[in-house]
């Protein structure tokens, strides 16, 4: 791990700051509590689960019948490029196995539970790949290292994970195929916390991606390798779903969220009041950059590959607040304060000597006070999306008192976040 750990990370991925995370399978199918479905109804047999299979499906019905329904009939892989362009997203990461082991790509190891095989008759994972290259958007593939119900992870894991079965036939043989068909830029593992290095063999995995592989140069990988492995180990740390750190970590991270806070996979059932409004998803990105932080937002598309319009609307929202505002987040850094609390919360961000302070409230009386610049003689305040300079004057103790324009910048949503450009403070 020292000599893996020590690799630079190639600097694409802290220069793009936004993605999309996409979570699509044969879960996709029931649509309803989470991606973890199977887990909830044949794993732990929970009630609710087996109610709703009764209810829902013909007796005797298994996971495996769900398969041939997720059709993927309305999937268009462009229209998706677009919209995930037009969001403002960098990169985009897509799920090519979660742990229910089915493979949204013709996996010559995963015969008959693969995309190709039933269901679509689509290979997902290289039709979204090109679609996203002609956009100009990195690509991200996610795989999970265990798969909950397949015989041979099972097998293994009796043995105590002394028997390796399942990684040399299963595993591996899926993630030398992936990055060697595909050449992703990034490789967000899941579904390590089971098992210790050693049953994974991922160190060696690692290194010949780093070494020998075809994306040698450019590929990223996050920190998900084996069950102590979050947050030590790896490219960029996610250490755990929806991770804030709350101060500025010494090592590259990113934080996941998800559109549906109670859900990665699509659930046919939810309603607004469970779902990130666009005030928020704009919060968790200002504050996930100015901690150094990249940030990856969910959707789950339907199973006939359609992301549903309420989605797109808040992915929308967001690429039009970026519009305004991605100056002082693509390609900053974190400057010596993060946030501070004076009479609104300002985060602030920074790129070579102009700071950027982005506040998400607007100050009542239009004077926006920050403590932590100091200005000097030349310095120069403007407003992002907004014409000509703001007068300032220095405050009493430290900091400056900016006079605001009479008129929000726009009329129109969004309504949270605008940031002021300080040039000349240190």
């Amino acid at each position: 791990w020292a000599s893996l750990d020590a690799r630079p990370l190639p600097a694409w991925f802290d220069q793009a700051k936004v993605g999309v995370f996409v979570h699509w399978g044969v879960f996709s199918v029931p649509a309803w509590g989470s991606e973890w479905f199977w887990w909830h109804w044949q794993g732990q047999h929970r009630a609710d689960y087996e109610r709703f299979v009764q209810r829902r499906y013909p007796p005797g019905t298994t996971y495996a019948d769900f398969a041939p329904r997720f059709t993927a009939h309305d999937f268009q892989p462009r229209q998706w490029a677009q919209l995930f362009q037009r969001a403002g997203a960098r990169y985009v990461v897509l799920t090519t196995k979660h742990h229910e082991g089915f493979t949204n790509w013709g996996s010559p190891v995963s015969w008959n539970w693969n995309s190709m095989d039933t269901g679509p008759h689509r290979d997902l994972v290289g039709e979204l790949g090109q679609a996203l290259r002609e956009s100009n958007i990195r690509y991200g593939l996610y795989h999970s290292l265990l798969e909950w119900f397949n015989p041979l992870y099972l097998a293994d894991k009796a043995s105590g994970f002394k028997t390796q079965d399942f990684v040399v036939k299963k595993t591996m043989p899926e993630l030398y195929d992936l990055v060697l068909k595909y050449k992703p830029d990034l490789i967000w593992s899941d579904g390590d916390w089971e098992a210790p290095e050693s049953y994974w063999n991922s160190t060696s995995f690692l290194a010949w991606l780093y070494n020998d592989s075809p994306v040698k140069d450019t590929v990223v990988v996050n920190d998900r390798w084996c069950n102590n492995c979050s947050c030590h180990h790896g490219g960029f740390y996610n250490c755990a779903d929806k991770y804030q750190p709350g101060t500025l970590p010494a090592h590259k991270w990113e934080m996941c969220s998800s559109i549906d806070k109670l859900s990665w996979g699509y659930r046919s059932n939810m309603n607004v009041a469970e779902l990130m409004d666009e005030t928020s998803i704009i919060e968790e990105l200002v504050q996930t950059v100015s901690f150094g932080g990249n940030y990856l937002l969910n959707v789950g598309p339907t199973k006939e590959g359609v992301i549903v319009p309420i989605f797109q609307e808040r992915l929308l929202g967001l690429g039009r607040w970026l519009d305004t505002n991605g100056e002082a987040i693509y390609e900053s850094k974190p400057w010596r304060v993060q946030t501070e609390n004076s009479t609104v919360t300002v985060w602030y961000t920074a790129k070579g000597p102009v700071v950027y302070a982005i506040f998400l409230i607007w100050p009542r009386d239009n004077i926006l006070q920050l403590s932590s610049p100091t200005p000097s003689p030349a310095t120069q305040v403007t407003m992002l999306g907004f014409a000509g300079t703001l007068t300032w004057q220095k405050a009493p103790g430290t900091g400056l008192l900016i006079t605001l324009p009479h008129l929000l910048p726009s009329p129109l949503p969004p309504r949270s976040g605008w940031t002021v450009r300080l040039e000349g403070v240190k």
